[in-house]
């Protein structure tokens, strides 16, 4: 890493979480927080995330790891499943802290980045977006995000959580 970067990462950890599940393996915090600071100079790193009490654990590990955790309370949908949707809260943080930071990461897939990632983009001000998987990735972020986008699915081999053997 740079020592002169000072670049911020806004996590959508839904996204994130689920895009990689379904790519059938599961993302080492830590070690994405290391590739974080060292590819891209991430000095903060918010992961948006919605609150549910019995994910405590969850949520001390990833503060463990370096993560700043930003939560929305969660609501049962229609169905009964849990949503706490973090669109708003991620755009309203890159914004409010642009001037804090050199460049911003943004961590998703969701098309409902668009006009952040284009308005980053057009005020250079976009370090990357890191999309879990390239299938799934919304079309208009990667025409927005043009020749700054990257998929996490090529990374599987370096950030893929390995159990560690005890014997």
């Amino acid at each position: 890493m740079r020592k002169d970067k000072n670049n911020y990462a806004f996590i959508d950890s839904q996204n994130l979480n689920l895009d990689i599940k379904i790519l059938g393996w599961k993302l080492d915090y830590a070690r994405f927080q290391i590739y974080l600071k060292e590819k891209y100079g991430v000095t903060k790193a918010y992961m948006f995330i919605g609150f549910v009490a019995l994910n405590q654990g969850l949520y001390d590990r990833l503060q463990e790891a370096g993560f700043i955790l930003k939560f929305k309370p969660t609501i049962p949908d229609l169905d009964g499943k849990i949503k706490g949707n973090i669109d708003a809260d991620l755009v309203l943080q890159a914004i409010i802290e642009m001037n804090e930071y050199d460049k911003a990461v943004i961590v998703s897939s969701d098309g409902d980045f668009y006009s952040l990632v284009k308005y980053l983009y057009e005020n250079k001000k976009l370090e990357i977006v890191l999309s879990p998987d390239k299938k799934f990735c919304s079309n208009l972020l990667k025409q927005t995000a043009k020749e700054r986008i990257q998929f996490m699915n090529e990374l599987r081999e370096r950030l893929e959580y390995k159990k560690k053997n005890t014997a």
